[in-house]
């Protein structure tokens, strides 16, 4: 009996289940009734679906009450319940943020099918995650062209972003950031850390980079490096929105240096007969210098909109601790976006306004990270709880961690209002004024410490910086589109005025008392030095752009802007830079348009200038000082070039300049933009030269008779060329499966070259340490990029126990003329690649990039890692007794023993999250979304590099030529996991 009622309870839920399906039909056709073929149907309840037929038919089994959704490239997803087995007529409309997208164009916007110029947009959906200070990590890998790298794993720290290769042989190689609208100034803060840690990431929108001339010439004189393009969050109309985040993360060194421990130590010793100071201990100093580091986060942020205006508003609060034990760094930031529209939305007003407090306090780290190499391993950090004042011959770090300090406190307010107006049907005038201000105090003190010599009266460094940067634009805008023609006109005026103070003072002498030197005044016995600097630095341009398209299908963009700065001379205080672009998008054709597989299709074409006019003010201006030889002062005359007929009194350190130049980028770039199967996989691939003349150096003049060492001009005939190749692919499967999984990178390859330079080679990157004075890394010759490694190739060790160098001229000595091009500092390729996947709930993001093609001077080997320091108890690696007949006496040179390859692959970061269901919660009237998460940050290195990172730059520049690739005891980067927590009311 049992067994006949469970058959029939399994019939009867069988029949049951059999009389609540339905075979589902329908057809799926666009707007134009046009039927659609592979639109994908399913059910997501259950993961059940199909696909459209070649006519748009599809058929499905599925329950009453069920939902169909359907998906398809291009056109706005649908959702339709269940109701019967009658058939479904179901029209999709284009989706106009996949087909349309919009990018910021400079002064603008325009619809990504009308883009003539080479823009790359990322938006907040696909940026880097992780612990992120400034929004260049967020850019890393991420964009084609675009090489991101950190001087060093501090936090803050600064970074070179470099888009398609240098241009430039100073400094000024940083691309313009645009925020908002407000263009902003480089110049240092006082403190060197990175000038876009003021923005927090989370309120970021997207961020746009303008990479050809086409698109980058509508800011002129400081776009040769290219332009990065900022967009925060605005509110949009709707339900208000309340956003927080809260995040931890803890962050640990990554990668040691195969320094000896103490058994090793004592044994290398005793093998080359050195001198053993043994303590009587097992100290690894890497870790005793080192911590686990902490950071903690919140962000809060509110938006929405109704009627007629829109509000975006955020707090951010940032607590993150370095490696280093005395150095870390706080956060604080407010932002307020606002528009209001009025008169029928012909007038419309938008403000942003933020506000930063950083708190640094930055460790000695190049004393730390000396000592955590170099340090005897066999003497404690520390007895019996208490310090030791020395370790061995050296002070305990521990005890110069407890008495150094270097603090910043920057306040920082970025502010612009815009109101525009439509005068008439197309025509509209905007007037847009800003003000980004600054002020940052830093102390760098030492506290007394009268046990140690050099410690006993303590000093104080003090500094304030003052920037003050205002804009105001004036741009008139007419757009008219009538059947096939499309025409967009602008013109604009802008002035920006850029004011930098500082004032600075040195001091000692402070009594043992425990109060901080910063807070005291130094003893009137003790000299005080002092400081302070101004200047004023004026920008004034007038713009245009001109913008056409025929039949959506032919598109040309014109483009010209002229740039007045003060920091050139009255003879060409102008520069002008034009630009074409031309676009022809091929899939309009009749011939392409009933294509299945190809769906968009679009080649461009560009033409342009830019200027480069990051130099130092005032150089076009004479300047002079006190000579020794007379106590009076005369009246010169700023553009003399003959001072014979002067008195003793006043001399000349410049001279007069008045026809110094812009440095100029002239680039022609060809790009193909694509999307296949449906826009499921999508690219884009740009050629481009780039070639930059008019080059801005410091030079000795020519005419010994010159009372100058050296003075400003533009270098004849002088370029520096950039070729290259970029090259993105981006795959996505289909989102209405319940597994989800998108795939893409991009590979750049850049070739650069120095062509024409007068000079046999100008000399850069200097090395520091005993017996080094006066030599150089680096080096800027003919047919060799810039980054070039000029250095003597090593041979080995001799008999005699001394280096071994090639005598490349043949002359029978090893001299300064026996230097050789060894490599480059700067990657031949650059690459990234990421996988994002998502199974119903959870979702799984990776991301790795890469370079290739470059070398590394490891100055950190040639300073410390020899044979002399094991000698006489310091601490080194195997490189110091690879050759078992070396002398201990045996110098360090700069030669290619310590020049190493510079690849890598890095696992940048990933990302796990998980959304919950919130309806299961029963919390979904209340919580729109809900989602943890955890992200690892830095996890895999796969290198051949034997320092801590292959990512660095911290070489000393000669006379503002940069350096690149060299590793001068870099601050060590770590290791982080983070998890956070995001909820929406």
């Amino acid at each position: 009996m049992k067994t006949q009622l469970l058959l029939y309870a399994l019939l009867f839920s069988a029949y049951a289940t059999v009389q609540a399906q339905t075979m589902v039909t329908g057809t799926v056709t666009d707007s134009d009734n046009q039927p659609l073929t592979g639109v994908t149907v399913s059910i997501p309840a259950s993961g059940a679906g199909t696909v459209t037929d070649i006519d748009g038919r599809f058929s499905l089994p599925a329950e009453i009450g069920d939902v169909l959704r359907f998906s398809y490239i291009g056109m706005q997803s649908r959702e339709v319940e269940v109701e019967g087995d009658a058939p479904l007529d179901i029209v999709m409309e284009e989706d106009a943020t996949q087909l349309d997208e919009v990018v910021v164009v400079g002064y603008g916007t325009s619809k990504r099918s009308d883009v003539t110029g080479s823009i790359a947009s990322v938006s907040d959906k696909d940026f880097n995650k992780g612990v992120v200070v400034n929004p260049g990590q967020l850019l890393q890998g991420k964009v084609a062209g675009v090489n991101v790298t950190a001087a060093s794993g501090e936090p803050g720290a600064t970074q070179d972003i470099i888009i398609r290769g240098v241009g430039s042989l100073r400094s000024g190689t940083t691309p313009l950031f645009v925020v908002d609208g407000f263009a902003l100034d480089n110049s240092a803060n006082g403190v060197p850390t990175n000038p876009l840690n003021f923005i927090n990431p989370a309120d970021i929108e997207s961020i746009d980079v303008l990479k050809d001339a086409s698109a980058a010439a509508i800011y002129g004189a400081r776009a040769a490096n290219g332009v990065i393009v900022i967009t925060t969050k605005k509110g949009r109309a709707g339900q208000s929105q309340i956003n927080a985040s809260a995040s931890t993360a803890v962050t640990s060194l990554a990668r040691q240096i195969d320094v000896f421990s103490a058994d090793e130590f004592r044994s290398e010793i005793r093998a080359i007969n050195g001198i053993l100071n043994d303590g009587g201990a097992n100290t690894n100093w890497q870790d005793a210098l080192t911590r686990t580091a902490n950071t903690h986060r919140v962000n809060l942020s509110l938006s929405g909109g109704a009627g007629s205006g829109s509000y975006f508003a955020s707090f951010s609060a940032e607590d993150q601790e370095g490696l280093l034990r005395n150095n870390d760094l706080q956060r604080y930031s407010g932002r307020l976006n606002l528009t209001q529209r009025a008169l029928n939305d012909r007038l419309n007003v938008a403000l942003n306004f933020s506000a930063t407090r950083f708190n640094n306090r930055r460790a000695n780290s190049n004393s730390v990270v000396t000592d955590m190499l170099q340090l005897n391993p066999t003497f404690p950090s520390q007895t019996d709880g208490e310090l030791p004042d020395l370790v061995g011959d050296n002070i305990n770090p521990l005890v110069r961690e407890r008495i150094y300090t270097d603090a910043s406190l920057n306040n920082r307010i970025l502010a612009n209002i815009a109101p525009s107006l439509e005068i008439i049907d197309g025509l509209t005038y905007r007037f847009s004024i800003g003000v980004d201000y600054s002020v940052t105090n830093r102390d760098v003190q030492f506290m007394p410490y009268p046990s140690i010599a050099d410690f006993d009266l303590g000093s104080l460094d003090s500094y304030n910086t003052t920037n003050s940067n205002t804009q105001t634009e004036n741009t008139l805008t007419y757009e008219w589109d009538r059947g096939a023609h499309d025409v967009s006109l602008l013109a604009g005026h802008t002035y920006q005025q850029i004011e930098v103070s500082r004032k600075g003072f040195f001091t000692a002498g402070f009594p043992n008392n425990g109060v901080e030197p910063r807070y005291q005044v130094g003893a009137a016995s003790e000299p005080t030095r002092q400081s302070a600097s101004a200047t004023i630095n004026e920008l004034q341009s007038f713009f245009g752009r001109v913008n056409y398209g025929f039949d959506d299908k032919y598109l040309i963009t014109l483009t010209m802007r002229a740039d007045g700065s003060s920091k050139f001379g009255a003879n060409n205080k102008y520069g002008y830079f034009p630009s074409v672009a031309l676009g022809w998008n091929l899939t309009n054709e009749d011939f392409l348009s009933s294509s299945e597989v190809l769906t968009m299709l679009k080649l461009r074409g560009s033409w342009g200038r830019t200027g480069n006019q990051e130099i130092p003010a005032k150089i076009t201006q004479a300047s002079f000082t006190e000579s020794n030889s007379g106590n009076d002062t005369y009246p010169l005359d700023p553009n003399a070039t003959d001072l014979s007929g002067y008195p003793y009194g006043s001399i000349y350190t410049r001279l007069a300049n008045p026809d110094i130049q812009w440095e100029v980028s002239t680039q022609t770039n060809v790009g193909l933009d694509f999307a296949l199967f449906n826009y499921r996989l999508t690219g884009n691939l740009d050629v481009f030269n780039k070639v930059s003349e008019n080059i801005l150096l410091e030079v000795a003049p020519v005419d010994p008779i010159q009372p100058v060492d050296k003075f400003w001009t533009n270098i004849p005939n002088m370029e520096i060329q950039n070729t290259g190749v970029e090259l993105a692919l981006n795959y996505s499967s289909d989102e209405s499966r319940a597994f989800v999984y998108g795939i893409g990178g991009n590979i750049s390859v850049t070739g650069n070259e120095v062509r024409n330079s007068p000079y046999s080679i100008l000399t850069t990157g200097a090395v520091i340490g005993a017996g080094q004075t006066g030599a150089t890394v680096n080096g800027v010759l003919n047919g060799e990029p810039i980054g070039t490694f000029f250095v003597q190739d090593f041979l080995g060790i001799g008999e005699d126990g001394l280096n071994e160098f090639a005598d490349l001229n043949g002359d029978g000595e090893i001299l300064d003329n026996d230097r050789f091009a060894a490599g480059t500092a700067l990657p031949t390729y650059i690459y990234a690649m990421n996988f994002d996947f998502a199974y119903r709930n959870f979702d799984l993001g990776i991301n790795f990039n890469g370079v290739g093609g470059n070398k590394i001077f490891n100055h950190v080997a040639l300073s410390i890692f020899n044979k002399g320091n094991l000698a006489n108890s310091l601490n080194t690696t195997d490189l110091a007794v690879q050759y078992p007949n070396e002398d201990v006496s045996n110098s360090n040179r700069v030669s290619t023993r310590y020049l190493e390859d510079g690849d890598f692959l890095r696992l940048n970061n990933a990302t796990l999250g998980y959304n919950f269901d919130l309806d299961r919660l029963g919390i979904g009237q209340a919580v729109s979304n809900l989602r943890l998460s955890i992200t690892g940050q830095n996890l895999l290195l796969f290198t051949d590099y034997s320092g801590f990172d292959p990512e660095i730059n911290t070489g000393n520049s000669i006379g503002d030529i940069q350096t690149f690739g060299i590793d001068y005891f870099s601050y060590p980067r770590g290791r982080t996991f983070l998890f956070s927590v995001d909820v929406t009311f």
